[in-house]
């Protein structure tokens, strides 16, 4: 029996398409993602969120690079994360900021973190530290004790990388969004106080880590403080972890049939079409008026 549902491959495809319907206006636009999610969470509870978590670490191929859609789908990743801190028990906001500060902002008795949610496209292969944020999101957080990276499992560095080392020393938590999923689903069962605690727990582990680049030691380290807190977590993670391996093949599936579909596209344009298509990819044009542009601009005038 597979993990993920029917349904929540069908709503990943809805989400691909309401991200794409653009208004012109991004403040717009994320705010409607926000609203629409928020309800759409509200209304169908853990199904609708474990389902986003398990398949929205992948950003869609279909999304040009730098676009509107691609900077309205990392939004769209923050409000998924902020819904899940939401259902762990946590007071949580969206920031609307664009410049030197996280993305989402939790709080609860106990103690508080900002965090970001990290997604890359399956055809990305060069990553490297400054993608992942860590050194930003010490500086981000602005006097509270803790900050969050959160991130699809399948694109983190595996063997060495000084992220991990980097988390250690800045108490900067690399974390997934199946240790979220997980996390989600202990709330359910077990109250969120004791989420809210297991998160905590999760948190110090970093702190007390000896800084080091080693992702075993590193993975290790956090996983195993999960499992210590409650025997009830195993299920929950062996399921999850099957749900991992799901949603990679279902990305993989969503990715190459976007690139098939594409390839015979051009396949099938005229000459001219396809003249057209290299000019507007090569921005040509743009970088035409960019050159026709510039002139004097008179800061060598006497007077």
């Amino acid at each position: 029996m597979d993990i993920i549902s029917g349904q929540q491959i069908e709503n990943r495809a809805h989400w691909i398409n309401e991200i794409s319907r653009l208004s012109g206006d991004f403040g717009v636009d994320a705010e409607r993602v926000e609203a629409e999610l928020s309800q759409e969470v509200s209304e169908n509870r853990l199904s609708s969120l474990l389902g986003h978590l398990r398949l929205c670490g992948a950003i869609p191929e279909g999304y040009r690079h730098d676009s509107s859609e691609e900077k309205l789908y990392s939004k769209y990743t923050d409000v998924v994360i902020h819904e899940a801190f939401k259902a762990m028990g946590f007071t949580s906001l969206v920031l609307k900021e664009r410049a030197n500060v996280a993305d989402v902002e939790c709080v609860t008795e106990e103690y508080s973190f900002v965090a970001d949610a990290k997604a890359f496209r399956l055809s990305r292969t060069a990553k490297n530290q400054k993608d992942f944020k860590v050194q930003a999101m010490d500086n981000w957080k602005h006097g509270k004790p803790f900050a969050t990276v959160v991130c699809p499992a399948y694109q983190l560095p595996s063997r060495t990388s000084q992220i991990y080392q980097q988390a250690a020393t800045r108490s900067v938590l690399v974390s997934t969004y199946t240790h979220l999923a997980v996390g989600i689903r202990y709330a359910a069962l077990a109250g969120q106080e004791k989420a809210i605690s297991l998160l905590h727990k999760v948190f110090q582990t970093v702190e007390a880590l000896n800084p080091s680049k080693n992702a075993i030691a590193y993975w290790q380290a956090i996983n195993t403080a999960m499992l210590d807190f409650d025997k009830i977590l195993s299920e929950l993670w062996r399921e999850e972890k099957i749900a991992l391996t799901e949603s990679i093949g279902i990305s993989k599936q969503e990715a190459l049939q976007f690139l098939a579909k594409e390839r015979e596209r051009i396949m099938r344009l005229s000459r001219d079409e396809a003249i057209k298509e290299v000019l507007k990819l090569r921005k040509l044009d743009n970088r035409v008026k960019a050159i026709n542009k510039v002139a004097d601009n008179g800061i060598l005038n006497t007077r």
